[in-house]
């Protein structure tokens, strides 16, 4: 199943400076995509920078108030908005790193010269959906979430939050790796217990964990570029950690292990080397720079990795590794109660990119993490309760339009457009939607406190595109079976308790009735509602 929405209709190429590097192409639905958000986001002029994570097209601006939030909902290929520390337009897997570097080629020829037009595809999105003075519209229900997240915001912009947020940084760029590799490791381990392809079985071996025996010097890199310092010299403090020859150093009586601290040391080692070179800088003549300060970077950096950082990562790494066997082996319903019910406000307040370090330790430590399978049944009480939701309210077509089009990408694991679109405006669906992931996470964690323990080789997927990276003991089918169930789980009773209990009377009487969908706009025709339902 696909997470990309359907096709952009009649969309306008920007004009294209001749050049040799790009030739002339026929416009495609992600070039549209992009040329239908730019002058929504206040064209290339507002435009700082461009990055984009696993769902989201993240944009840097220069004024806020130039970005038209209701026109970007209502363009078909984005799920959703979030502002956070930049502005995140939700686009899905796939069409997000398809739809970023055309986003990226339009600014960089939007700037050179004039700026381009708004599209008629977005104009007449825009225009079929004005601001409503009713108060229980899809529209007006998304805005409510985004003012929601953006108060939410204000309240919690916290030097603890600002740098859990740098750290996500640093490791959402190898999501990609991590599931590439997680998969073909998958395949591999599906290939060897049936003995098929034998001659194959070393080869995707090798592929698989190629990345995953270096992911500390990639650690160290994206580590150093995010605080300020050279990225290859963070890259090259981290790689003294995989370096074979530290198997003949003795630390406290103890030889040290290649790869000793995994990406904890690798973190570790890079913000030193940062914080060295800073200093050389400020304190090294210029004359001598280019020398100096990259030799006393890694010789003061390396030696404090070899002789502190590695042991001390190495205890922290495999104490994060017990407390999760354990946590799960002795409290496994309860905790995966705990962990499947909290997992949604965590998002919501984007404390869950405090786990991404944790996941990546887990993974290096035994191939899977086994937490990730029972956070994901948090994604599936929030498909549940969206599905209830759009049953109690048969009359609100605007707001079962919205649902409609995003429980493909809500099956798909990813839960913004529900999130801030439906469940949390509305109060109480989202606090159901977490009773049913808390039920799934107490299905999952249950049979891990039964001796059957399994986890996703990758993180980063949820929900439906998770099956094909999960990795237990007790053989593929089980493991898949006992994640089916507790998806199906976290379905059912979200769906039941959204439906008997996420609604009060007056909410009822208030939110099933829509302004009337079936009424044409003056200029632009039959809305958008009406054309769908």
């Amino acid at each position: 199943m696909s997470t990309e929405p359907n096709e952009p209709t009649e969309p306008t190429e920007p004009s294209r400076p001749n050049r040799p590097d790009r030739p002339d192409r026929p416009t495609d639905k992600n070039r549209a995509t992009a040329a239908a958000i730019l002058p929504l986001v206040g064209g290339p002029d507002n435009v700082i920078a461009v990055t984009h994570c696993m769902t989201r097209l993240r944009i840097s601006l220069r004024d806020r108030a130039l970005v038209q939030d209701e026109a970007l909902r209502a363009l078909p290929a984005v799920l959703g908005v979030v502002e956070d520390d930049t502005y995140q337009i939700v686009l899905g897997p796939g069409a997000v790193a398809r739809v970023t570097p055309e986003f990226e080629a339009l600014v960089e020829e939007g700037r050179s010269a004039a700026p381009p037009a708004v599209p008629p595809a977005a104009a007449h999105s825009a225009a079929a959906h004005p601001v409503s003075a009713h108060p229980v519209t899809a529209d007006e229900l998304a805005a409510q979430g985004a003012a929601l997240k953006e108060a939410q915001k204000a309240r919690n912009a916290t030097p603890f939050k600002l740098m859990v947020r740098r750290i996500a940084n640093i490791f959402v760029p190898l999501i990609p790796a991590l599931i590439g590799c997680g998969i073909i490791a998958g395949i591999n381990g599906l290939l060897m217990n049936l003995g098929l392809l034998p001659s194959v079985v070393p080869a995707l071996a090798a592929i698989a964990s190629g990345f995953m025996s270096l992911i500390a010097v990639f650690v160290g890199h994206n580590t150093a570029k995010e605080f300020g310092g050279t990225p290859i010299l963070g890259g090259a403090v981290a790689a003294i950690i995989v370096f074979p020859g530290v198997a003949k150093i003795t630390v406290l009586g103890t030889e040290l292990r290649p790869g000793q601290g995994g990406v904890l040391g690798a973190l570790a080692a890079a913000l030193l080397a940062v914080y060295v070179e800073k200093r050389c800088r400020r304190l090294v003549p210029e004359a001598l720079d280019v020398l100096v300060t990259p030799t006393l970077t890694i010789l003061i950096s390396g030696l404090a990795t070899l002789f502190g950082l590695m042991f001390l990562a190495g205890e922290a790494s495999a104490a994060i590794g017990t407390f999760a066997d354990g946590l799960l082996s002795t409290g496994g319903a309860f905790a995966g109660l705990v962990l499947g019910g909290l997992f949604l406000p965590l998002v919501m307040l984007g404390l869950h990119q405090a786990l991404i370090p944790i996941h990546t330790t887990l993974i290096e430590q035994s191939g899977h993490t086994v937490l990730l399978p029972i956070l994901a049944m948090a994604g599936a009480g929030q498909v549940g309760a969206a599905i209830a939701v759009h049953c109690r309210l048969p009359r609100n077509g605007s707001l079962r339009t919205t649902i409609r089009s995003a429980l493909p990408a809500g099956f798909l694991g990813i839960g913004e457009p529900l999130i801030y679109g439906v469940s949390l405006p509305l109060g109480r669906p989202f606090v159901t939607a977490c009773v049913g992931g808390a039920a799934g996470g107490a299905f999952v964690g249950l049979f891990n406190q039964l001796g059957i323990a399994f986890g996703s080789t990758a993180t980063g997927p949820s929900g439906w595109a998770l099956f094909p990276l999960l990795d237990g003991s007790s053989g593929l089918g089980v493991t898949v079976a006992i994640y089916a169930g507790g998806l199906l789980t976290g379905y059912v009773v979200g769906f039941a308790a959204t439906y008997f209990f996420g609604f009060t009377s007056r909410m009822l009487t208030d939110l099933n009735t829509d302004p009337d969908p079936a009424a044409p706009d003056p200029v632009t025709g039959p809305s958008k509602e009406a054309a769908l339902t």
